[in-house]
């Protein structure tokens, strides 16, 4: 069966402050999508509800029809921004450390897998303070995608890196792609036309549009003028 991922009406407030409103978009395996949005559009936030680290106040996620539960986290692999690590350990340690939190039964070849897909064998072995910060994304991401997850958030998977270890992880992403849905939020809107198929916008706690990409950018200007048309008074 084909993995699909529903959001229905949501709706999020923190100290009665609305920060998502209505949010409602479906998604299904295969599909690559942007999500984007301003500084305090509620992206993160959309993201942490789906990972079940915050409940929504009203509405529904739902991950192949069923209501997200204890047991959806399973099916979610999730790379937070800055992808937190521990610098005494080693790829290697924090692979099996990881392993163990999730109680893989099929530890080690799972491990070799994730390795491989991000290509971090040359660094396995090495403390993960002293890699660059390409490598330590590309550590970050081996642990979201240990468990092969079918449903993947990246919350700006390749912020500060440069432009070879951007063109890296971009492979790295369309690569695992395949049987999957991956969910990118980013501030880098070049990324969107590289890697996604589909576009969310979402500004102020709601979605304004969601589009595939050749439509998202059939506005007929660059992408990031598209960006602030719609974002920036009265396109808002």
């Amino acid at each position: 069966m084909s993995t699909t991922l529903s959001l229905e009406n949501i709706d999020f407030a923190i100290s009665g402050k609305k920060i998502l409103k209505n949010i409602c978009f479906n998604a299904k395996a295969g599909e690559i999508i942007g999500f984007i949005g301003p500084n305090g559009a509620g992206k993160t936030t959309t993201m942490r509800l789906i990972n079940g680290i915050y409940t929504a106040n009203s509405g529904a996620i739902k991950i192949n029809g069923e209501k997200l539960s204890e047991n959806s986290r399973a099916h979610l692999g999730y790379l937070p921004e800055g992808g937190p690590l521990w610098g005494d350990m080693t790829p290697k340690e924090f692979l099996e450390f990881m392993a163990d939190v999730r109680g893989l039964k099929d530890a080690k070849d799972k491990i070799i897998s994730a390795v491989e897909k991000v290509e971090i064998q040359g660094v396995f072995h090495q403390r993960i303070e002293t890699l660059s910060k390409g490598f330590k994304r590309r550590v970050a991401l081996a642990g979201a995608i240990l468990h092969d997850p079918e449903i993947l958030i990246l919350d700006e998977p390749t912020d500060g890196l440069d432009p070879n270890q951007k063109l890296r992880a971009r492979q790295t992403i369309k690569a695992i792609a395949k049987d999957k849905i991956i969910i990118i939020s980013t501030h880098i809107l070049d990324e969107v036309t590289q890697i996604c198929d589909r576009v969310i916008l979402i500004n102020d706690g709601v979605i304004i549009k969601d589009e595939t990409r050749d439509e998202f950018l059939k506005r007929g200007q660059n992408i990031d003028e598209i960006f602030n048309n719609l974002t920036i008074g009265a396109g808002a």
